[in-house]
């Protein structure tokens, strides 16, 4: 009967030693989620520029385009920005072409640029074409290669001209617009030379 009293008295000391056991583990789990940083799980901002100016120049040393912003909030998250009324403006060819919005999200790379809200481009003038103007609520563009895209309304004028409809690539390179659906137009005639 002498070994059942020192069992009876290992029963306490074993339920001790598990409690122990879980209060270190418990410690460890909460301290290592308190070391463990939730920055990247976060949309959080890690700078914020004012009233910045972003300058892209060809190999040759000529400026291609230029990105002027009153702010810019980058997230490490995903590594994007958002810049507020945001221009920007192409510069090569005869005609420049400057596009404004609200707000503009700004890929990682820069190779992709989305203009929200009241976008508007101008081509300008020549001696001989008055100015295009084309507005849409979202446009795509993509700064190196000269290109824009929408999937949403888009009205482009020219003088007297108008054209409505839905979707739109436009190339600067070419100067071309290309609108994909629901296209209804009013062009102006022409005076002819006498």
């Amino acid at each position: 009967m002498r070994t059942r009293p020192q069992a009876q008295g290992l029963f306490p000391i074993a339920v001790m030693l598990l409690l122990v056991g879980l209060t270190f583990w418990l410690q460890q789990a909460v301290m290592t989620k308190e070391s463990r940083s939730d920055t990247l799980l976060r949309h959080d901002p890690d700078f914020i520029v004012d009233n910045f100016t972003v300058r892209r120049f060809s190999p040759a040393g000529d400026l291609q385009h230029t990105l002027v912003a009153s702010r810019m909030v980058h997230y490490p998250d995903d590594d994007t920005s958002v810049a507020s009324e945001p221009r920007v403006t192409f510069l090569k060819g005869p005609r420049p072409t400057r596009l404004t919005a609200k707000q503009a999200l700004i890929a990682a790379d820069a190779r992709e640029v989305e203009l929200i809200g009241s976008v508007r481009g101008v081509r300008e003038a020549t001696a001989s074409d008055p100015e295009i103007v084309f507005t849409s609520d979202r446009l795509t563009i993509f700064p190196d290669d000269e290109l824009a895209r929408t999937a949403t309304a888009v009205t482009v004028t020219q003088g007297a001209s108008v054209i409505r409809g839905v979707g739109l690539e436009a190339d600067n390179k070419t100067q071309t617009y290309q609108l994909d659906s629901q296209v209804s137009a009013t062009i102006e005639k022409k005076n002819p030379r006498r």
